[in-house]
């Protein structure tokens, strides 16, 4: 009997140890998975801004992608400055100068009336930059704010007093210097003269 006993036993035995070594495996696969999910959960996140933008510019807060570098900055004796961002032709044969005017002084102040230009019809339109002229010295030409067919200037109008710190954008448009032309001067009353590239 006991012998019997015995014989059942060590059948029993490789029966278990094969249910132990099943068990210990499919608890090494679920540990396996376990420690990835938790490698994941530790591994470092990418930070992301708290707009939720993700390559967009820092600090700006704005979605819009930053303009490149101005043509020029120009820095009056009278408390303003203007930055020129671009100066691009287009198929009209015409030429866009786009910037900002900030008043860099600490008071509020009005923009120089000489901005506006002498002509009678400018001056209707009230304060703006109808006196700013392109200068081509290859070419050797002046080059004026276009007007429309009321004698009107195609460029931003109705200046008013600006607080101290203000900024505002402005544009002007030309006629076209030559492809050749690569650069021009601005000349804008009361300040100093820049030479920007055009596009």
């Amino acid at each position: 009997m006991s012998t019997r006993h015995g014989a059942k036993t060590r059948r029993g035995v490789p029966a278990a140890l094969v249910a132990v070594a099943l068990s210990f495996s499919l608890a090494a696969c679920g540990g396996g998975g376990d420690d990835d999910a938790k490698g994941a959960k530790d591994a470092p996140k990418a930070s992301t801004p708290a707009d939720g933008s993700t390559d967009g510019p820092k600090g700006g807060g704005s979605a819009e992608p930053q303009s490149s570098e101005p043509l020029a900055t120009i820095n009056g004796s009278n408390g303003f400055q203007i930055t020129i961002r671009t100066a691009e032709r287009d198929s009209g044969g015409f030429l866009t100068v786009e910037g900002v005017l900030k008043n860099t002084s600490g008071k509020s102040q009005f923009p120089p009336l000489q901005w506006n230009g002498q002509e009678t019809k400018v001056s209707q339109t009230g304060p703006s930059f109808a006196g700013m002229t392109l200068v081509d010295k290859t070419g050797k030409k002046r080059y004026y704010v276009l007007r429309d067919t009321d004698g009107y200037p195609l460029t931003t109008t109705g200046l008013t007093t600006m607080q101290s710190g203000q900024s505002i954008d402005f544009f002007a448009q030309f006629p076209a210097p030559p492809e050749g032309t690569k650069a021009v001067d601005v000349q804008i009353p009361l300040m100093p003269t820049v030479t920007i590239g055009l596009s």
